[in-house]
């Protein structure tokens, strides 16, 4: 069995539980609330500025050259998303204000920005869940939508088409191989990263939904 494999079967109910969030099921049917979907892209745009500087601190640690461009790809196109998908929304919703970090997002990019402490192959691993969950979602969403023009639809298509499709399978087969060529501890440390990232994709969207604040 493929480490990836392993890994996801890992997540089963970590996923199942996602895709019951209310966020989720109020995407597909388009009745989220506008607040907690700018309120969701807001925090999305901080935590993909971070996840940016992950993707490019992985393309210095990696020595096979097609995983270095595979690395410095992925953050060029998390900063399409950031400044084009995100710009549009915010223009789309007139939203000119930002915000910080809920306590959500903030423990999100600090766990993964924490990662450049760890060994390649876990680093690696614990940025794979905002690609893989995502691209799950997205085909869940897409395979479930109850709402003709949903009001959210630039966002779903922009996680459920081909080429997103492409980047996530490339960065799935990238952490396999680093897998294989790791000890058996080094697997497991891989799969705790990618099961705690996984729970904090989980967090995310709740946190979202309830309009997540400082308590002091």
């Amino acid at each position: 069995m493929k480490w990836s494999e392993n890994a996801w079967s890992s997540v089963e109910l970590i996923y199942g539980k996602t895709i019951e969030l209310p966020f989720i099921k109020e995407i597909i049917d388009g009745t989220l609330d506008k607040k907690k979907f700018v309120f969701y892209i807001q925090q999305d745009s901080l935590y993909l500025a971070d996840y940016a500087k992950i993707m490019t601190g992985l393309a210095t640690r990696v020595t096979d050259l097609e995983h270095v461009d595979a690395f410095l790809g992925f953050t060029k196109d998390c900063l399409y998303v950031e400044n084009e998908l995100h710009q549009t929304l915010f223009a789309q919703y007139g939203v000119t204000d930002k915000p910080r970090r809920t306590p959500t997002c903030l423990l999100y990019t600090s766990y993964l920005l924490s990662q450049f402490l760890s060994p390649v192959e876990v680093m690696a691993a614990s940025f794979l869940p905002c690609f893989w969950v995502y691209k799950a979602v997205g085909d869940y969403i897409h395979a479930n939508q109850t709402a003709d023009n949903n009001p959210y639809q630039a966002w779903i298509d922009t996680y459920g088409g081909e080429e997103f499709t492409a980047s996530v399978n490339k960065a799935i087969n990238i952490c396999d191989t680093l897998a294989a060529a790791a000890t058996e501890q080094r697997r497991n440390e891989m799969t705790e990263a990618f099961v705690t990232a996984c729970r904090m994709e989980w967090m995310f969207w709740d946190s979202a939904y309830n309009l997540e604040q400082w308590k002091v």
